[in-house]
């Protein structure tokens, strides 16, 4: 059985799995090319941040609701670097070409 925190990294895949293909290609284009895809990146990359946060209060209100809040802070920390990995350049989403 896979953790919680992949079930649902998997689910949100499953979920919106069109809108993650359309941005993974976007993202690859903006691995090489930052200043070129920067506002294109950012346009689509606020709809990945809305369901990435979507999901992550999702997990973590089940765990705050069963007992273990103290432990929500490290379900999300593991959230985030499971999406991280599925997309590297993440965390450039907003910010300014020069």
């Amino acid at each position: 059985m896979a953790a919680k925190y992949k079930e649902y990294f998997n689910l949100m895949i499953k979920d919106h799995k069109e809108v993650f293909e359309n941005f993974k290609d976007i993202h690859d284009h903006y691995v090489f090319e930052p200043q070129k895809y920067q506002k294109v990146f950012n346009q689509y990359g606020k709809e990945i941040l809305d369901i990435v946060q979507e999901y992550e209060n999702r997990l973590c209100s089940k765990s705050e609701g069963s007992g273990y809040g103290r432990y929500t802070t490290a379900l999300a920390d593991k959230f985030r670097l499971e999406v991280q990995r599925y997309i590297p350049k993440i965390n450039s989403i907003g910010l300014e070409s020069a």
